[in-house]
């Protein structure tokens, strides 16, 4: 049971450095355009909505697509293992949750970079 709780909070750590990476990566492609948007108006709120948002939806699908496998993988264990069921509510929505949190968790660095760019300089860049 240790070596499963390890091997899971490593994935987990994975998936959170994987989804930094990609979201960083987007802030830093997309930086003209934010420097672009809060030029022209658009409020440090209305920015970081969008940094977090394009996150959570890539984490909220990646969720789903696991939950989904897991729920097959556990009917299909539960038919060969005695003593699992085949369903578990709790567990589920626990990670559910953790699934959604630490992604958000992840997204606040490129949040926070996105927040600094300042339009003059964004604009010049390229």
């Amino acid at each position: 049971m240790f070596l499963l709780v390890t091997f899971t909070i490593v994935a987990v750590g994975l998936a959170a450095i994987g989804l930094y990476g990609v979201l960083a990566y987007t802030v830093a492609q997309r930086t003209r355009e934010i420097g672009i948007r809060i030029a022209l108006g658009a409020s440090r709120a209305t920015v970081a909505r969008a940094v977090l948002s394009h996150g959570l939806v890539l984490a909220a699908v990646g969720a789903m697509a696991g939950l989904i496998a897991a729920r097959w993988g556990t009917r299909l264990l539960g038919s060969m293992l005695y003593g699992v069921r085949q369903i578990d509510l709790v567990l589920f929505g626990v990670a559910g949750a953790v699934l959604l949190i630490v992604p958000a968790v992840a997204c606040l660095v490129p949040m926070r970079r996105a927040l600094s760019v300042d339009p003059l300089i964004a604009m010049k860049a390229d």
